[in-house]
């Protein structure tokens, strides 16, 4: 059975593209209100009737910049304005690091200008602190609500380049440590890891490229609603303080929640052996590993290199 969401206020950054767009259009067929932000009106407002026609309550355009603190501010000022100091959802989703990561693939981080860290974390670390603090304020004084870091894999391991892996493993500590203090208030934070997805970046730069290794990345990859489903399945878990500070997989919820990706399959499973297989150029041998078999979370912490 769908989620209900109705009666819920989400918020989702960065949502005119990509996976932020993806969990707008699924929060909205759940029956949510949903708030979506970013720089470019058009995407916005285009993205915005998609999110109405898939039966959300409403959905607002916020053209914003998620590198200035005030509009962050005005943003959260808006939503307690217009909702009555309500807001349910929180998916902490923009992104402005994309380019910098193309621009410079195949350099070490030493041979690369030092404003790459801002690039990356500016908005899509130091931000999503910021959204943090202002939405766990709304949420602690309802004792209700539920807050989401898109991050990856590349918090755990060696992934595109130094400033993002920083990065994402700045995001799952965010979330494990942000839970702690939000528990007692019935606030649930936790990290969300999509698999490799489909973007329009990537379909439009990856996939039309000659690099066959970064191609073989994103041949079974999940749509940018995947995330969606996983976000809007957590939203109406009567159970979900229980996943506070958690890192959490789509592929992982869609198993536990019974859901799949839109085209009706499970993607791009980042603990199945043989897709790690695969993926590191083992064809052979992952011709003779069952799919069913997948790598414990037990065993996927020692994969950090840690310690």
């Amino acid at each position: 059975m769908s989620p209900s969401l109705a009666g819920r206020v989400a918020l989702v950054t960065g949502a005119s593209r990509g996976i932020g767009r993806g969990i707008a259009l699924q929060l909205g067929e759940a029956g949510a209100t949903v708030y979506i932000t970013g720089r470019k009106e058009s995407d916005l407002l285009k993205t915005c009737d998609e999110v109405k026609g898939r039966g959300a309550h409403d959905a607002i355009a916020v053209v914003m910049d998620h590198a200035k603190d005030e509009d962050v501010e005005c943003l959260f000022e808006r939503i307690k304005r217009e909702q009555n100091g309500k807001l349910d959802i929180c998916v902490n989703n923009a992104y402005a690091g994309v380019s910098a990561i193309m621009e410079s693939s195949g350099k070490k981080f030493y041979e690369t200008p030092v404003g790459i860290w801002d690039q990356i974390n500016g908005v899509g670390l130091r931000n999503h602190y910021l959204c943090t603090v202002y939405a766990s304020r709304m949420m602690t004084n309802r004792k209700t609500g539920l807050i989401v870091n898109i991050s990856s894999g590349g918090g755990l391991r060696y992934l595109f380049n130094v400033a993002y892996g920083i990065g994402k493993a700045g995001c799952d500590r965010m979330a494990a440590d942000c839970a702690i203090e939000l528990k007692k208030d019935n606030v649930t934070m936790v990290s969300l890891w999509p698999g490799p997805v489909a973007t329009e970046t990537i379909q439009e730069t990856v996939m039309q490229s000659d690099n066959h290794r970064e191609k073989r990345m994103f041949e079974d990859a999940e749509t940018v609603e995947m995330a969606g489903r996983a976000v809007s399945y957590l939203a109406s878990d009567p159970n979900i303080i229980k996943k506070t500070g958690r890192i959490l997989m789509t592929v992982d919820l869609a198993r536990e929640y019974g859901f799949t990706d839109i085209d009706g399959k499970i993607h791009a499973d980042l603990r199945s052996l043989k897709k790690i297989l695969i993926g590191t150029g083992y064809t052979t041998t992952a011709m003779f590993v069952p799919e069913f078999i997948r790598i414990p979370l037990s065993l996927i912490h020692y994969a950090s290199y840690k310690f």
